[in-house]
């Protein structure tokens, strides 16, 4: 046999390996971080709940979920031991990562200097103010509608005539 032939199959031999060379190493990594978890860190399972350890045991870990709750996890749940400042951060909400950054507005008015009309613009008057002159027409039209009880009548006899029309077009068949 030659080199030629054998050479797809080394690729794909030593593709394998590598891929589960790199997957014995993330499992590595994780077993050790559940092997150094103590009592009193916190952490985050694999399902996303934060929690504090409270006792460590050979293949199970009790958690405090949350002052007084206590739950007992397998070691394997854990997804992640946090630092200090990083769990402190989630359980307190403060967000110091972006607290030195500057804050970018939600829409452009603040960024073209035209803050009058950005604040006209986000002020929404709900109140009543007084007509405007062409608006007496629309009054003297209102005068002229027909009341709401002839334009129930009206819908009412139409429906009938169309449900006359359509037994008339059945009987027809």
């Amino acid at each position: 046999m030659s080199i030629v032939t054998l050479l797809p199959f080394i690729v794909l031999i030593g593709a394998m390996f590598l891929m589960t060379r790199s997957a014995k190493k993330k499992q590595q990594a994780a077993a050790q971080m559940r092997n150094e978890m103590q009592a009193g860190t916190g952490i985050r399972t694999i399902g996303g709940m934060y929690a504090t350890v409270k006792e460590v045991h050979e293949e199970t870990v009790l958690l405090e979920v949350a002052p007084g709750v206590h739950a007992i996890y397998a070691k394997n749940a854990i997804g992640a031991v946090l630092a200090d400042e990083e769990y402190n951060r989630i359980l307190d909400g403060a967000d110091p990562i972006h607290g030195g950054e500057p804050i970018v507005p939600d829409d452009a008015s603040s960024l073209t200097g035209d803050t009058a009309e950005a604040e006209k613009a986000d002020k929404i008057d709900l109140g009543k103010t007084a007509a405007p002159a062409d608006a007496e027409p629309a009054a003297d039209e209102a005068k002229d509608a027909k009341p709401a009880d002839e334009v129930k009548d009206t819908v009412k006899a139409d429906a009938d005539a169309a449900k006359d029309d359509k037994k008339s077009g059945d009987d027809a068949k």
